[in-house]
């Protein structure tokens, strides 16, 4: 499609940095972008699992399947009905998964075999992550538009780094295309 990976790179970059402009500008959007995300992933799941089910040899794992299915399309149904509970839950999903992985790193950082600066990073950088769960866990509503903030500011340097990659490599094949027409 593209006549070259750096055009792709700088492509993919330019579209990172619109959305990461979009999402800083209008977080609620962003927010209601993931939601409507799940939702959909959701209703995927539930057509994957009625097709599973309906695959299946034996009665048991017919039942479950369907089962999941109905409540996949229950849960994007829900998703779309009312999406700031939604996004509600999500900020809380985030907030016990940087607990826990805060938790989890400051354990780490008294581990015998670290080092002294390595068990210093595993405890501040688990500090941070259990400061960020329970100020999430404080301040849920805050925590959706920090979120989206946050995502906005990820996109953006993402983006920027893929289109320098791409005028990078693009400077490096171009050097390596004049090099290889030079008489010999």
């Amino acid at each position: 499609m593209f006549k070259s990976t750096s055009t792709a790179l700088i492509l993919l970059g330019i579209l990172a940095v619109i959305v990461g402009i979009i999402a800083i500008a209008w977080p609620g959007v962003t927010i209601l972008a993931l939601v409507i995300l799940f939702a959909v992933y959701a209703f995927m799941d539930a057509g994957l699992q009625t097709a599973r089910a309906f695959s299946s040899r034996s009665a048991g794992p017919v039942l479950g399947h369907l089962l999941l299915a109905v409540v996949d399309v229950v849960a994007g149904a829900t998703a779309l009905a009312w999406p700031a509970p939604t996004a509600f839950v999500l900020v809380i999903v985030v907030a016990a998964w940087a607990f826990a992985g805060g938790a989890a790193e400051f354990a780490a950082g008294f581990q015998a075999s670290e080092s002294g600066g390595m068990r210093a990073v595993f405890l501040l950088s688990g500090l941070v992550s259990i400061a960020f769960g329970v100020l999430l866990f404080a301040r849920p509503g805050v925590g959706a538009i920090t979120l989206a903030l946050l995502f906005g500011l990820y996109t953006l340097i993402y983006g920027f780094s893929q289109i320098t990659a791409g005028f990078q490599l693009r400077q490096l094949t171009g050097n390596s295309n004049r090099h290889s027409e030079l008489p010999v």
